[in-house]
């Protein structure tokens, strides 16, 4: 299916993710202390086996810039969706999986944040991947920097229909409820509410499929001014606030399309680079 790397030689078999159980809070970080440096940030890859460019893209990345870094991290909808850790059996999924096992034991530490599209990665695939599961959000802290890491949808709280359906679907109950369905009813109702979503979006102005700027404003105050990292809008730029009298940034992810992007922290700037260029 792809011309490059798939990493399927040392892939684990798909009864080994038979067991399937809601993210728990309590196992995942939600603080990072001195990660290692440089430090690379990704989001909204939305890997599938129809985006086959994508999926070399990202083990190219993991196979080389992810290895001059040494810290990666994942903020949300790595995959274009996850119906659960029993679907980390899959050819693809496995694919996927193995290509970061790999990464980690060469490379970087890698650290991983659940987006709308794959909430419910959870334990499973953290153990087939070695990845560390972060909570949404997270503080990271280095030295002369605090940074603050979110999917980032928690803030588009203008469109109030998706914040309830956000609301219901992270509700413990609910994952209970769902993961407890066969893995083809789970997945398709998942492409159902994607296909339902993608055509609500040219019914919706373009201000509410962003965030708040009073949404923002608040957590960065709540946070102690921190500078905020996300993806989930697709709108790649870095916004400055004075907040208080406190100078803030933001920094949104571009998401991928055929190619790799990330945002590049050496500990004291910022670079948004690419398997292209460095812009």
């Amino acid at each position: 299916m792809f011309p490059k790397k798939m990493f399927l030689s040392n892939a684990p078999k798909s009864s080994e993710f038979t067991q399937n159980e809601p993210p728990a809070p309590t196992r995942v970080a939600e603080v990072v202390v001195a990660p290692k440096l440089p430090a690379l940030f990704v989001a909204d890859l939305h890997l599938s086996d129809k985006r086959p460019q994508t999926t070399v893209a990202f083990f190219d990345f993991l196979s080389g810039p992810a290895q001059q870094a040494g810290s990666v991290f994942i903020l949300g909808d790595l995959f274009e969706y996850w119906a659960g850790d029993d679907d980390a059996g899959s050819v693809f999924n496995r694919s996927v999986c193995n290509a970061l096992s790999a990464a980690v034991a060469t490379g970087p530490v890698v650290y991983f944040m659940t987006g709308n599209r794959d909430l419910l990665a959870g334990q499973g695939f953290a153990h087939a991947s070695g990845v560390h599961l972060l909570a949404d959000m997270v503080s990271v802290r280095f030295e002369a920097r605090t940074l603050l890491l979110a999917h980032g949808d928690a803030l588009c709280t203008s469109n109030r229909e998706y914040q309830a359906f956000r609301q219901q679907v992270r509700n413990r109950e609910w994952q209970a409820g769902f993961l407890a369905q066969p893995l083809e009813v789970r997945r398709a109702s998942i492409e159902k509410l994607r296909d339902q979503s993608e055509a609500a979006k040219y019914e919706q102005h373009a201000e509410i499929m962003d965030v708040s700027t009073e949404a923002v404003t608040s957590l960065l105050r709540s946070h102690g001014y921190p500078t905020l990292i996300h993806g989930h809008t697709h709108r790649p730029a870095r916004h400055t606030y004075l907040i208080d009298g406190h100078r803030c940034e933001r920094h949104v992810l571009p998401g991928w399309d055929d190619h790799a992007v990330w945002l590049a922290f050496d500990g004291t700037e910022f670079s948004v680079c690419s398997d292209k260029h460095l812009f």
